[in-house]
Protein backbone atom coordinates (compact mmCIF):
# COMPACT_ATOMS: atom_id res chain seq x y z
CA UNK A 1 0.00 0.00 0.00
CA UNK A 2 2.98 2.29 -0.22
CA UNK A 3 4.85 3.66 -3.22
CA UNK A 4 8.45 4.63 -3.81
CA UNK A 5 9.50 8.18 -3.19
CA UNK A 6 10.23 9.96 -6.46
CA UNK A 7 13.84 10.90 -7.18
CA UNK A 8 12.89 14.57 -6.96
CA UNK A 9 11.34 14.09 -3.53
CA UNK A 10 14.28 11.98 -2.41
CA UNK A 11 16.66 14.78 -3.32
CA UNK A 12 14.40 17.27 -1.54
CA UNK A 13 14.38 15.19 1.64
CA UNK A 14 18.12 14.68 1.47
CA UNK A 15 18.72 18.40 1.09
CA UNK A 16 16.34 19.28 3.90
CA UNK A 17 17.95 16.82 6.30
CA UNK A 18 21.43 17.85 5.22
CA UNK A 19 22.56 14.39 4.12
CA UNK A 20 24.97 13.86 1.28
CA UNK A 21 23.19 10.94 -0.35
CA UNK A 22 19.59 9.85 -0.78
CA UNK A 23 20.07 6.17 -0.04
CA UNK A 24 18.04 6.45 3.16
CA UNK A 25 14.92 7.66 1.35
CA UNK A 26 15.06 5.54 -1.79
CA UNK A 27 14.15 2.23 -0.20
CA UNK A 28 11.87 -0.05 -2.13
CA UNK A 29 8.23 0.03 -1.11
CA UNK A 30 7.12 -2.50 1.51
CA UNK A 31 5.13 -4.51 -1.05
CA UNK A 32 8.26 -5.04 -3.16
CA UNK A 33 11.36 -7.15 -2.67
CA UNK A 34 14.15 -5.43 -0.78
CA UNK A 35 17.58 -4.96 -2.35
CA UNK A 36 20.23 -7.59 -1.61
CA UNK A 37 23.78 -6.43 -0.84
CA UNK A 38 26.50 -9.04 -0.47
CA UNK A 39 24.21 -11.68 1.05
CA UNK A 40 22.44 -9.16 3.28
CA UNK A 41 18.92 -7.91 2.53
CA UNK A 42 17.90 -4.37 3.37
CA UNK A 43 14.90 -3.98 5.69
CA UNK A 44 12.59 -0.98 5.93
CA UNK A 45 14.68 0.54 8.70
CA UNK A 46 16.86 2.95 6.78
CA UNK A 47 19.86 5.11 7.58
CA UNK A 48 18.49 7.85 9.81
CA UNK A 49 19.01 11.50 8.69
CA UNK A 50 21.13 13.34 11.26
CA UNK A 51 21.03 16.97 10.14
CA UNK A 52 22.29 19.60 12.55
CA UNK A 53 23.92 17.15 14.97
CA UNK A 54 27.55 16.85 16.02
CA UNK A 55 28.84 13.29 15.63
CA UNK A 56 30.55 12.03 18.76
CA UNK A 57 31.59 8.65 17.42
CA UNK A 58 30.17 5.15 17.52
CA UNK A 59 27.59 4.30 20.17
CA UNK A 60 29.50 2.47 22.94
CA UNK A 61 29.36 -1.26 22.29
CA UNK A 62 27.89 -2.14 25.69
CA UNK A 63 24.99 0.35 25.47
CA UNK A 64 21.79 -1.57 26.35
CA UNK A 65 18.98 -1.45 23.79
CA UNK A 66 15.42 -2.72 23.65
CA UNK A 67 14.42 -3.50 20.08
CA UNK A 68 11.24 -4.44 18.28
CA UNK A 69 11.54 -6.58 15.16
CA UNK A 70 8.57 -6.23 12.82
CA UNK A 71 7.70 -9.38 10.86
CA UNK A 72 6.02 -9.48 7.46
CA UNK A 73 2.47 -10.63 6.95
CA UNK A 74 1.86 -13.63 4.71
CA UNK A 75 -0.64 -13.73 1.85
CA UNK A 76 -0.58 -9.96 1.66
CA UNK A 77 -2.36 -9.76 -1.70
CA UNK A 78 -5.24 -11.81 -0.31
CA UNK A 79 -5.46 -9.53 2.74
CA UNK A 80 -5.47 -6.40 0.59
CA UNK A 81 -8.23 -7.92 -1.53
CA UNK A 82 -10.28 -8.75 1.58
CA UNK A 83 -9.86 -5.25 2.99
CA UNK A 84 -10.84 -3.62 -0.31
CA UNK A 85 -14.04 -5.68 -0.48
CA UNK A 86 -14.72 -5.16 3.22
CA UNK A 87 -14.57 -1.40 2.65
CA UNK A 88 -16.67 -1.20 -0.56
CA UNK A 89 -20.41 -0.55 -0.12
CA UNK A 90 -22.39 -2.98 -2.25
CA UNK A 91 -19.74 -5.68 -2.11
CA UNK A 92 -20.99 -8.93 -0.50
CA UNK A 93 -18.15 -8.67 2.02
CA UNK A 94 -18.84 -5.02 2.92
CA UNK A 95 -18.63 -4.72 6.70
CA UNK A 96 -17.37 -8.29 7.16
CA UNK A 97 -14.78 -8.85 9.82
CA UNK A 98 -12.31 -11.47 10.94
CA UNK A 99 -11.75 -12.77 14.43
CA UNK A 100 -8.25 -12.40 15.82
CA UNK A 101 -7.76 -16.14 15.42
CA UNK A 102 -8.85 -16.04 11.77
CA UNK A 103 -6.49 -13.18 11.01
CA UNK A 104 -3.52 -14.92 12.61
CA UNK A 105 -4.19 -18.24 10.87
CA UNK A 106 -4.54 -16.60 7.44
CA UNK A 107 -2.01 -13.80 7.47
CA UNK A 108 0.43 -13.83 10.39
CA UNK A 109 3.97 -15.20 10.08
CA UNK A 110 4.07 -18.93 10.72
CA UNK A 111 5.53 -20.43 13.86
CA UNK A 112 8.43 -21.69 11.77
CA UNK A 113 9.12 -18.19 10.43
CA UNK A 114 9.04 -16.75 13.93
CA UNK A 115 11.35 -19.48 15.18
CA UNK A 116 13.86 -18.63 12.44
CA UNK A 117 13.95 -15.05 13.77
CA UNK A 118 14.17 -15.96 17.45
CA UNK A 119 16.90 -18.53 16.73
CA UNK A 120 18.85 -15.85 14.90
CA UNK A 121 18.49 -13.40 17.79
CA UNK A 122 19.54 -16.08 20.26
CA UNK A 123 22.62 -16.80 18.20
CA UNK A 124 23.71 -13.17 18.59
CA UNK A 125 23.11 -13.12 22.34
CA UNK A 126 19.80 -11.23 22.45
CA UNK A 127 17.87 -11.83 25.68
CA UNK A 128 14.31 -11.55 27.03
CA UNK A 129 12.97 -12.45 23.60
CA UNK A 130 9.19 -12.11 23.49
CA UNK A 131 6.88 -12.92 20.57
CA UNK A 132 3.53 -11.10 20.32
CA UNK A 133 0.41 -13.26 20.25
CA UNK A 134 -0.34 -12.26 16.65
CA UNK A 135 3.30 -12.95 15.71
CA UNK A 136 3.71 -9.52 14.06
CA UNK A 137 6.48 -8.31 16.36
CA UNK A 138 9.32 -9.79 18.38
CA UNK A 139 10.82 -7.81 21.27
CA UNK A 140 14.28 -8.38 22.72
CA UNK A 141 17.02 -6.83 24.83
CA UNK A 142 20.56 -6.54 23.56
CA UNK A 143 23.57 -4.24 23.20
CA UNK A 144 24.67 -1.82 20.52
CA UNK A 145 27.45 -4.18 19.47
CA UNK A 146 25.03 -7.08 18.97
CA UNK A 147 22.66 -4.92 16.92
CA UNK A 148 25.49 -3.76 14.66
CA UNK A 149 26.63 -7.32 14.06
CA UNK A 150 23.23 -8.99 13.75
CA UNK A 151 21.79 -6.36 11.41
CA UNK A 152 24.87 -5.23 9.47
CA UNK A 153 24.39 -1.62 10.49
CA UNK A 154 26.24 1.10 12.38
CA UNK A 155 25.02 2.96 15.45
CA UNK A 156 26.50 6.41 16.07
CA UNK A 157 26.21 8.92 18.89
CA UNK A 158 25.52 12.63 18.38
CA UNK A 159 25.08 15.88 20.26
CA UNK A 160 21.86 17.60 19.22
CA UNK A 161 21.19 20.91 20.96
CA UNK A 162 21.35 19.94 24.64
CA UNK A 163 20.78 16.21 24.12
CA UNK A 164 23.02 13.25 23.48
CA UNK A 165 21.24 11.01 21.00
CA UNK A 166 22.01 8.06 18.75
CA UNK A 167 20.86 6.64 15.43
CA UNK A 168 21.66 3.97 12.90
CA UNK A 169 23.76 5.65 10.22
CA UNK A 170 23.57 2.72 7.85
CA UNK A 171 20.51 0.86 6.56
CA UNK A 172 19.51 -2.14 8.66
CA UNK A 173 19.93 -5.54 7.00
CA UNK A 174 19.16 -9.19 7.65
CA UNK A 175 20.66 -12.31 6.08
CA UNK A 176 18.97 -13.24 2.81
CA UNK A 177 17.17 -16.29 4.35
CA UNK A 178 15.27 -13.88 6.64
CA UNK A 179 14.44 -11.40 3.84
CA UNK A 180 10.85 -12.65 3.46
CA UNK A 181 10.26 -12.59 7.20
CA UNK A 182 11.79 -9.46 8.76
CA UNK A 183 10.23 -6.12 7.88
CA UNK A 184 11.94 -3.60 10.18
CA UNK A 185 13.89 -3.15 13.41
CA UNK A 186 12.73 -0.41 15.79
CA UNK A 187 14.53 1.14 18.74
CA UNK A 188 17.65 2.23 16.86
CA UNK A 189 17.28 6.00 17.10
CA UNK A 190 16.53 8.58 19.78
CA UNK A 191 16.50 11.66 17.52
CA UNK A 192 12.73 11.67 17.10
CA UNK A 193 9.70 10.28 18.89
CA UNK A 194 5.96 10.80 18.67
CA UNK A 195 4.44 13.82 20.38
CA UNK A 196 1.00 14.75 21.67
CA UNK A 197 -1.27 17.07 19.68
CA UNK A 198 -2.47 19.32 22.49
CA UNK A 199 -2.53 23.12 22.73
CA UNK A 200 -3.44 25.19 25.79
CA UNK A 201 -5.76 28.17 25.38
CA UNK A 202 -4.36 31.63 25.99
CA UNK A 203 -6.91 33.67 27.95
CA UNK A 204 -5.75 36.93 26.34
CA UNK A 205 -6.77 35.70 22.89
CA UNK A 206 -10.29 34.61 23.76
CA UNK A 207 -12.20 37.46 22.16
CA UNK A 208 -15.31 37.90 20.03
CA UNK A 209 -17.61 34.90 19.68
CA UNK A 210 -14.99 32.38 20.78
CA UNK A 211 -15.63 30.42 23.96
CA UNK A 212 -14.75 27.07 25.40
CA UNK A 213 -17.03 24.12 26.09
CA UNK A 214 -17.32 21.52 28.81
CA UNK A 215 -16.97 17.99 27.42
CA UNK A 216 -20.62 17.46 28.38
CA UNK A 217 -21.67 20.48 26.28
CA UNK A 218 -20.27 19.17 22.99
CA UNK A 219 -23.16 16.70 22.49
CA UNK A 220 -25.61 19.60 22.27
CA UNK A 221 -23.40 21.65 19.95
CA UNK A 222 -22.98 18.68 17.60
CA UNK A 223 -26.68 17.72 17.81
CA UNK A 224 -26.29 14.44 19.70
CA UNK A 225 -28.69 15.08 22.61
CA UNK A 226 -31.69 12.76 22.45
CA UNK A 227 -29.92 10.21 20.29
CA UNK A 228 -28.26 6.91 21.34
CA UNK A 229 -25.21 7.21 23.55
CA UNK A 230 -22.07 5.07 23.44
CA UNK A 231 -22.75 3.01 26.54
CA UNK A 232 -22.70 -0.25 24.61
CA UNK A 233 -19.21 0.21 23.20
CA UNK A 234 -15.79 -0.34 24.71
CA UNK A 235 -13.31 2.42 23.90
CA UNK A 236 -9.53 2.69 24.34
CA UNK A 237 -6.88 5.39 24.51
CA UNK A 238 -3.24 4.93 23.52
CA UNK A 239 -1.26 6.70 26.25
CA UNK A 240 2.17 6.73 27.87
CA UNK A 241 3.61 7.24 31.35
CA UNK A 242 1.71 7.35 34.61
CA UNK A 243 -2.11 7.29 34.60
CA UNK A 244 -2.48 7.94 38.34
CA UNK A 245 -3.35 11.64 38.07
CA UNK A 246 -5.40 11.16 34.92
CA UNK A 247 -7.71 8.74 36.71
CA UNK A 248 -8.02 11.18 39.64
CA UNK A 249 -8.86 14.00 37.23
CA UNK A 250 -11.46 11.87 35.46
CA UNK A 251 -13.18 11.05 38.74
CA UNK A 252 -13.11 14.72 39.77
CA UNK A 253 -14.58 15.73 36.39
CA UNK A 254 -17.37 13.17 36.81
CA UNK A 255 -18.09 14.25 40.40
CA UNK A 256 -18.17 17.97 39.62
CA UNK A 257 -20.59 17.42 36.74
CA UNK A 258 -22.84 14.85 38.42
CA UNK A 259 -21.87 12.05 36.03
CA UNK A 260 -21.77 8.29 36.41
CA UNK A 261 -18.32 6.82 36.88
CA UNK A 262 -17.01 5.20 33.72
CA UNK A 263 -15.42 1.75 34.25
CA UNK A 264 -11.66 2.12 33.59
CA UNK A 265 -9.10 -0.53 32.65
CA UNK A 266 -5.36 0.16 32.89
CA UNK A 267 -3.22 -2.01 30.60
CA UNK A 268 0.51 -1.19 30.84
CA UNK A 269 2.54 -2.37 27.86
CA UNK A 270 6.20 -2.57 28.86
CA UNK A 271 7.84 -1.36 32.09
CA UNK A 272 5.78 1.03 34.18
CA UNK A 273 6.82 4.68 33.99
CA UNK A 274 6.29 7.42 36.55
CA UNK A 275 6.35 10.15 33.87
CA UNK A 276 3.26 12.34 34.35
CA UNK A 277 4.10 14.99 31.73
CA UNK A 278 1.37 13.67 29.45
CA UNK A 279 -1.40 14.10 32.03
CA UNK A 280 -3.11 17.04 30.24
CA UNK A 281 -3.27 14.96 27.05
CA UNK A 282 -4.79 11.88 28.64
CA UNK A 283 -7.19 14.13 30.59
CA UNK A 284 -8.32 15.78 27.36
CA UNK A 285 -8.82 12.39 25.71
CA UNK A 286 -10.69 10.65 28.50
CA UNK A 287 -12.98 13.47 29.57
CA UNK A 288 -13.99 14.35 26.02
CA UNK A 289 -14.51 10.79 24.81
CA UNK A 290 -16.90 10.06 27.65
CA UNK A 291 -18.50 13.51 27.51
CA UNK A 292 -19.14 13.35 23.76
CA UNK A 293 -20.32 9.74 24.02
CA UNK A 294 -23.10 10.87 26.36
CA UNK A 295 -21.89 10.46 29.94
CA UNK A 296 -24.66 11.80 32.20
CA UNK A 297 -26.05 11.16 35.68
CA UNK A 298 -27.81 8.09 34.28
CA UNK A 299 -25.43 6.87 31.57
CA UNK A 300 -21.76 5.87 31.60
CA UNK A 301 -21.35 7.25 28.09
CA UNK A 302 -19.19 4.27 27.06
CA UNK A 303 -19.21 0.67 28.23
CA UNK A 304 -15.61 0.96 29.42
CA UNK A 305 -12.51 3.05 28.89
CA UNK A 306 -9.17 1.26 28.55
CA UNK A 307 -5.79 3.00 28.73
CA UNK A 308 -3.18 1.03 26.77
CA UNK A 309 -0.12 2.64 28.28
CA UNK A 310 3.34 2.65 26.73
CA UNK A 311 6.52 3.25 28.70
CA UNK A 312 7.33 6.24 26.46
CA UNK A 313 6.44 7.80 23.10
CA UNK A 314 9.35 6.15 21.30
CA UNK A 315 8.37 4.01 18.32
CA UNK A 316 9.78 0.91 20.00
CA UNK A 317 7.38 1.49 22.93
CA UNK A 318 4.32 2.61 20.96
CA UNK A 319 4.33 -0.19 18.39
CA UNK A 320 3.82 -2.95 21.01
CA UNK A 321 1.12 -0.77 22.59
CA UNK A 322 -0.83 -0.40 19.34
CA UNK A 323 -0.37 -4.12 18.81
CA UNK A 324 -1.70 -5.03 22.26
CA UNK A 325 -4.93 -3.09 21.62
CA UNK A 326 -5.36 -5.02 18.38
CA UNK A 327 -4.47 -8.41 19.84
CA UNK A 328 -7.02 -7.93 22.63
CA UNK A 329 -9.66 -6.96 20.03
CA UNK A 330 -11.76 -5.61 22.89
CA UNK A 331 -12.14 -1.90 22.17
CA UNK A 332 -14.04 -1.12 18.97
CA UNK A 333 -12.67 2.42 18.72
CA UNK A 334 -9.16 3.42 19.79
CA UNK A 335 -8.08 7.04 20.25
CA UNK A 336 -4.57 8.11 19.19
CA UNK A 337 -3.82 11.79 19.86
CA UNK A 338 -0.19 11.33 18.79
CA UNK A 339 1.97 11.66 15.74
CA UNK A 340 5.34 12.33 14.15
CA UNK A 341 6.61 13.44 10.74
CA UNK A 342 5.57 10.68 8.35
CA UNK A 343 9.03 10.66 6.76
CA UNK A 344 10.55 9.86 10.16
CA UNK A 345 8.13 6.95 10.57
CA UNK A 346 8.94 5.82 7.02
CA UNK A 347 12.70 5.94 7.59
CA UNK A 348 12.67 4.24 11.00
CA UNK A 349 10.53 1.38 9.70
CA UNK A 350 7.74 2.15 12.18
CA UNK A 351 5.34 2.95 9.33
CA UNK A 352 5.83 -0.42 7.65
CA UNK A 353 5.25 -2.34 10.90
CA UNK A 354 2.47 -0.19 12.33
CA UNK A 355 0.49 -0.22 9.08
CA UNK A 356 0.29 -4.01 9.35
CA UNK A 357 -1.06 -3.66 12.89
CA UNK A 358 -3.66 -1.12 11.77
CA UNK A 359 -4.58 -3.40 8.85
CA UNK A 360 -5.35 -6.19 11.31
CA UNK A 361 -7.50 -3.77 13.31
CA UNK A 362 -9.45 -2.84 10.17
CA UNK A 363 -9.96 -6.50 9.28
CA UNK A 364 -11.29 -7.11 12.82
CA UNK A 365 -13.69 -4.13 12.63
CA UNK A 366 -11.74 -1.83 14.96
CA UNK A 367 -11.23 1.87 14.20
CA UNK A 368 -8.18 3.88 15.21
CA UNK A 369 -9.15 7.59 15.51
CA UNK A 370 -6.01 9.67 14.93
CA UNK A 371 -5.19 13.37 15.31
CA UNK A 372 -3.99 15.05 12.09
CA UNK A 373 -1.42 17.26 13.84
CA UNK A 374 -1.11 20.80 15.20
CA UNK A 375 1.51 22.36 12.91
CA UNK A 376 -0.69 23.26 9.98
CA UNK A 377 0.32 22.02 6.55
CA UNK A 378 3.94 21.50 7.63
CA UNK A 379 4.10 18.57 10.05
CA UNK A 380 7.79 17.86 9.44
CA UNK A 381 9.84 20.66 10.98
CA UNK A 382 12.99 19.73 9.05
CA UNK A 383 11.27 19.61 5.64
CA UNK A 384 10.38 22.73 3.67
CA UNK A 385 6.90 22.65 2.19
CA UNK A 386 3.70 20.70 2.91
CA UNK A 387 4.04 17.48 4.90
CA UNK A 388 1.71 15.34 6.99
CA UNK A 389 1.88 13.42 10.23
CA UNK A 390 1.90 9.68 10.90
CA UNK A 391 -0.10 7.63 11.86
CA UNK A 392 -2.54 10.21 10.50
CA UNK A 393 -1.44 9.29 6.97
CA UNK A 394 -1.93 5.55 7.40
CA UNK A 395 -4.58 4.15 5.02
CA UNK A 396 -5.90 1.97 7.85
CA UNK A 397 -6.98 4.69 10.29
CA UNK A 398 -9.52 7.52 10.41
CA UNK A 399 -7.88 10.93 10.71
CA UNK A 400 -9.40 14.01 12.34
CA UNK A 401 -8.54 17.58 11.48
CA UNK A 402 -9.47 20.63 13.52
CA UNK A 403 -11.94 23.50 13.40
CA UNK A 404 -12.77 26.65 15.32
CA UNK A 405 -16.25 26.01 16.70
CA UNK A 406 -18.81 28.73 17.37
CA UNK A 407 -22.10 28.27 19.24
CA UNK A 408 -24.70 30.59 20.70
CA UNK A 409 -25.25 31.19 24.40
CA UNK A 410 -27.48 28.09 24.52
CA UNK A 411 -24.75 25.88 23.01
CA UNK A 412 -26.56 25.55 19.71
CA UNK A 413 -24.29 25.12 16.70
CA UNK A 414 -23.60 28.32 14.74
CA UNK A 415 -20.62 27.66 12.48
CA UNK A 416 -17.11 26.30 12.10
CA UNK A 417 -14.03 27.46 10.26
CA UNK A 418 -10.68 25.78 9.69
CA UNK A 419 -8.38 26.00 12.69
CA UNK A 420 -5.08 27.34 11.36
CA UNK A 421 -3.05 24.70 13.19
CA UNK A 422 -4.80 21.66 11.80
CA UNK A 423 -2.70 19.11 9.98
CA UNK A 424 -3.77 18.22 6.48
CA UNK A 425 -2.45 17.56 3.02
CA UNK A 426 -1.19 14.76 0.79
CA UNK A 427 0.99 11.90 1.96
CA UNK A 428 4.34 11.57 0.24
CA UNK A 429 4.65 7.84 0.89
CA UNK A 430 1.26 6.25 1.63
CA UNK A 431 -1.07 5.16 -1.18
CA UNK A 432 -4.71 6.20 -1.05
CA UNK A 433 -7.02 3.67 0.61
CA UNK A 434 -9.73 2.12 -1.55
CA UNK A 435 -12.40 4.45 -0.20
CA UNK A 436 -10.43 7.57 -1.16
CA UNK A 437 -9.67 6.09 -4.56
CA UNK A 438 -13.38 5.41 -5.13
CA UNK A 439 -14.89 8.65 -3.85
CA UNK A 440 -12.11 11.16 -4.48
CA UNK A 441 -10.07 9.63 -7.30
CA UNK A 442 -7.00 9.90 -5.08
CA UNK A 443 -3.75 8.01 -5.64
CA UNK A 444 -2.01 9.11 -2.41
CA UNK A 445 -3.50 9.18 1.10
CA UNK A 446 -5.31 12.47 1.71
CA UNK A 447 -5.49 13.92 5.23
CA UNK A 448 -7.76 14.46 7.15
CA UNK A 449 -10.99 12.49 6.67
CA UNK A 450 -13.26 14.59 8.91
CA UNK A 451 -12.84 17.28 11.56
CA UNK A 452 -14.12 18.44 14.94
CA UNK A 453 -13.34 21.33 17.27
CA UNK A 454 -9.61 21.80 17.89
CA UNK A 455 -8.99 25.54 18.30
CA UNK A 456 -7.69 25.99 21.88
CA UNK A 457 -9.74 29.18 22.18
CA UNK A 458 -12.97 27.34 21.38
CA UNK A 459 -11.65 24.22 23.06
CA UNK A 460 -12.54 22.02 25.99
CA UNK A 461 -12.73 23.02 29.65
CA UNK A 462 -11.36 20.06 31.58
CA UNK A 463 -9.86 19.06 34.91
CA UNK A 464 -6.05 18.85 34.80
CA UNK A 465 -3.99 18.05 37.89
CA UNK A 466 -7.02 18.84 40.02
CA UNK A 467 -7.48 22.31 38.48
CA UNK A 468 -9.56 23.69 35.63
CA UNK A 469 -7.99 24.52 32.28
CA UNK A 470 -8.94 24.89 28.63
CA UNK A 471 -7.20 22.91 25.89
CA UNK A 472 -7.51 22.22 22.20
CA UNK A 473 -5.42 20.89 19.36
CA UNK A 474 -6.34 17.93 17.19
CA UNK A 475 -5.92 16.01 20.44
CA UNK A 476 -9.45 17.33 21.03
CA UNK A 477 -10.93 16.54 17.63
CA UNK A 478 -9.88 12.87 17.76
CA UNK A 479 -11.54 12.05 21.12
CA UNK A 480 -14.67 13.97 20.12
CA UNK A 481 -14.92 11.79 17.01
CA UNK A 482 -14.17 8.73 19.13
CA UNK A 483 -17.16 9.59 21.31
CA UNK A 484 -19.36 10.09 18.27
CA UNK A 485 -18.35 6.77 16.74
CA UNK A 486 -19.02 4.98 20.04
CA UNK A 487 -22.61 6.25 19.77
CA UNK A 488 -23.08 4.85 16.27
CA UNK A 489 -21.50 1.51 17.14
CA UNK A 490 -23.63 1.16 20.28
CA UNK A 491 -26.78 1.82 18.28
CA UNK A 492 -26.12 -1.23 16.07
CA UNK A 493 -24.58 -3.47 18.74
CA UNK A 494 -21.05 -2.81 17.48
CA UNK A 495 -21.91 -4.12 14.04
CA UNK A 496 -20.43 -1.43 11.80
CA UNK A 497 -16.69 -1.99 11.96
CA UNK A 498 -14.03 0.22 10.36
CA UNK A 499 -15.49 3.74 10.19
CA UNK A 500 -14.14 5.65 7.13
CA UNK A 501 -15.74 3.70 4.26
CA UNK A 502 -19.17 3.97 5.88
CA UNK A 503 -18.83 7.69 6.61
CA UNK A 504 -17.42 8.47 3.15
CA UNK A 505 -20.41 6.72 1.60
CA UNK A 506 -22.80 8.79 3.72
CA UNK A 507 -20.92 12.02 2.92
CA UNK A 508 -20.95 11.26 -0.79
CA UNK A 509 -24.50 10.05 -1.32
CA UNK A 510 -26.82 11.55 1.32
CA UNK A 511 -28.84 14.34 -0.37
CA UNK A 512 -27.81 17.90 0.49
CA UNK A 513 -31.00 18.82 2.45
CA UNK A 514 -30.22 15.98 4.86
CA UNK A 515 -26.44 16.30 4.86
CA UNK A 516 -25.04 14.81 8.06
CA UNK A 517 -21.83 16.83 8.02
CA UNK A 518 -21.07 20.49 8.49
CA UNK A 519 -19.10 21.41 5.36
CA UNK A 520 -16.35 23.77 6.58
CA UNK A 521 -15.71 26.25 3.77
CA UNK A 522 -13.53 28.94 5.34
CA UNK A 523 -10.03 29.16 6.75
CA UNK A 524 -6.60 27.76 5.93
CA UNK A 525 -3.87 25.63 7.50
CA UNK A 526 -1.09 27.29 5.53
CA UNK A 527 -0.67 25.61 2.16
CA UNK A 528 -4.32 24.53 1.89
CA UNK A 529 -7.60 26.43 2.05
CA UNK A 530 -11.04 25.12 2.97
CA UNK A 531 -13.49 24.68 0.11
CA UNK A 532 -16.90 23.23 -0.69
CA UNK A 533 -16.83 19.47 -0.29
CA UNK A 534 -13.75 17.49 0.67
CA UNK A 535 -10.59 19.51 1.30
CA UNK A 536 -7.15 19.10 2.89
CA UNK A 537 -8.00 21.08 6.02
CA UNK A 538 -11.18 19.48 7.40
CA UNK A 539 -11.91 16.57 5.04
CA UNK A 540 -15.68 16.26 4.64
CA UNK A 541 -16.26 18.48 7.70
CA UNK A 542 -17.66 17.84 11.17
CA UNK A 543 -20.51 15.66 12.40
CA UNK A 544 -24.16 16.57 12.71
CA UNK A 545 -24.79 13.52 14.86
CA UNK A 546 -28.57 13.69 14.89
CA UNK A 547 -28.72 14.08 11.11
CA UNK A 548 -26.68 10.89 10.64
CA UNK A 549 -28.94 8.94 12.97
CA UNK A 550 -32.00 10.31 11.16
CA UNK A 551 -30.58 9.61 7.72
CA UNK A 552 -29.80 6.06 8.74
CA UNK A 553 -33.30 5.36 9.99
CA UNK A 554 -33.23 6.16 13.70
CA UNK A 555 -36.49 7.47 15.11
CA UNK A 556 -36.21 9.38 18.39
Amino acid sequence: MKSMLSRAWSARVAAAFGVATVVSVQALAPAQAAAVDGGWTRTHTLSFPVAGALKLGELPAATPLHIVVGLKLNNREDLDSFLARQMTPGNPLFGARLTSEQFVSRYSPTNAQVRAVTDYLNAYGFTNIKVAANRLIVEADTTAASVSSAFNTQLSQFRLNDRTVFANTRDVHVPAPLSNIVLSVLGLQTFEKAHTMIEKAEASTQVGPAKGFLPTEFPKVYNAVGYPDGSGTDVAIISAGSMTQTLKDLRQFESENGLMQVPVNLVPVGPLSSDSSGTPEWDLDSQNITGMAGNTSTSKGVSSLTFYTATSLADSALTPTYNKAVIDNFAKVINVSLGECELVAYTSGAMATDDQIYAQASAQGQTFMVSSGDSGSQQCSAIRGPTVSYPASSPYVMTLGGTSLYADSYDNYVSESTWSGTGGGISQVEAAPSWQQSYLGATKRLVPDFAMDADPNTGSKIVVNGNHAQYGGTSLSAPLATGVWARFESWVNNGIGFAPPVLYYIAKYIPTPMTPFHDVKTGSNGAYTAATGFDYTTGYGSFDVGAIFTDEGYTP
